[in-house]
């Protein structure tokens, strides 16, 4: 419903004009002696909130001069401040503003208006400051708009630049205006996208992982959704969290690293085994990175080679000469009985049974887990050719 004409006398409006400098001081001088925020505010930032107030009873004093029927108050009340002023002022302290100069207008309405008129002041007053509240609204809506498309093309940005490795000096400025300069106990999550529109999927993602109070950063790349997670002390916790935003398909999490400027090497493994997690069609889900190493050597993943070789063969390669090695291989190649291998190694099976547990405790893998083993025999095949690789350099080096 149109506003109905305010009915003001020239007169009132000359005494209004004529006061316009005093309300604009008395509402500055309101705001510091009420708001905390305003003293805590730097010179220039109070000189833009000073200009604001003057710009707003100057268009006051414009949408009472017409008899306030004109179109409704718009957002360029607002245009004397920069837009960086929304960083410093939130929209609750720009409504105190407002109200700090609603509060001196309707405080000197007595000796603005004309005899008879105080009452009809007041009213304007009110119904301007309801425009004014409109206005700041609106202007805090763009502002936000704005800030969060560039807060999510820096974020993408930042993603990739993880996903590709490049921790460099641009990617660590981005991260910081993102507020991860010192986020630590960082991993990476990938998994496939779901239905709907990216900005939707993004938003669903970090509400829910807010909720568990961990940090994200978060990319759509066509099929594909990664979320860094930081802050995290169980990342296969907080991805499982998180999970049912990710579409349907493996969700892979790598290891937690240190910082973000090392998630490049959580991001290979997350990657990496999402290309190849299908694989093992009983893996849970979500999945850690370093449970599909098998998985990875497959992919030709020159990490994952690295870490069966450090995990598995070089430990049992050497503890107690050897045995535990020939163990293994012995218990694989037999089918996984004890009786087969102790008749295969000549010992009792009480030895093989202990020797099992020996390499469980050596290499964290179970050889009576149908993956764990799969995962061990890799690595032995791994093993055995790098041995024998080995040996034909030293050939061709005595040649």
């Amino acid at each position: 419903m149109p506003p109905t004409s305010v009915s003001t006398s020239a007169a009132t409006l000359r005494r209004v004009e004529r006061s316009a400098g005093e309300l604009s001081s008395g509402a500055t001088r309101r705001m510091e002696a009420s708001h905390d925020w305003y003293r805590a505010l730097s010179a220039e930032d109070r000189s833009w909130v000073g200009l604001v107030a003057q710009a707003g009873i100057a268009a006051f004093i414009a949408w009472l001069r017409d008899g306030g029927d004109q179109m409704p108050v718009t957002a360029d009340v607002f245009g004397t401040a920069p837009r960086e002023l929304t960083r410093s002022i939130t929209l609750r302290q720009t409504l105190d503003l407002v109200r700090s100069v609603v509060d001196v207008v309707e405080q000197d309405a007595t000796a603005l208006a004309e005899p008879g008129e105080e009452q009809a002041l007041r009213e304007s007053v009110l119904r301007y400051s309801r425009e004014i509240a409109f206005a700041a609204a609106e202007v805090y809506a763009h502002a936000a708009e704005a800030r969060g498309a560039w807060d999510a093309r820096l974020e993408g940005l930042v993603v990739d630049a993880v996903l590709r490795g490049e921790a460099d000096d641009s990617m660590q400025s981005r991260a910081a205006a993102l507020g991860w300069g010192s986020t630590t106990r960082v991993a990476v999550v990938a998994g496939s996208t779901p239905e709907g529109s990216p900005a939707g999927v993004v938003d669903a993602l970090r509400r829910a992982a807010e909720r568990v109070g961990v940090d994200t950063l978060v990319a759509v790349q066509g099929r594909r959704l990664v979320c860094i997670v930081g802050n995290v002390d169980d990342a296969l916790g907080a991805a499982r969290e998180v999970g049912d935003h990710f579409g349907d398909g493996p969700l892979v999490v790598g290891p937690t690293v240190p910082h973000l400027f090392a998630a490049g090497r959580s991001a290979r493994a997350a990657l990496a085994g999402q290309s190849c997690a299908q694989a093992w069609p009983h893996a849970p889900r979500p999945v850690s990175a370093d449970d599909l190493l098998a998985e990875r050597v497959l992919v030709g993943d020159a990490p994952a080679r690295a870490l069966l070789l450090d995990r598995i063969w070089h430990p049992l390669s050497v503890a107690s000469g050897g045995v535990l090695l020939d163990t293994a291989a012995s218990y694989l190649e037999s089918g996984g009985g004890l009786e087969g291998t102790a008749r295969l190694l000549f010992v009792h099976p009480n030895t093989v049974r202990y020797r099992l547990g020996k390499i469980a405790d050596l290499t964290g893998y179970q050889l009576t887990d149908p993956h764990d083993a799969h995962t061990v025999r890799m690595a032995l095949a791994l093993g055995r050719l790098s041995r024998s690789g080995a040996a034909r350099g030293r050939q061709r080096r005595d040649q």
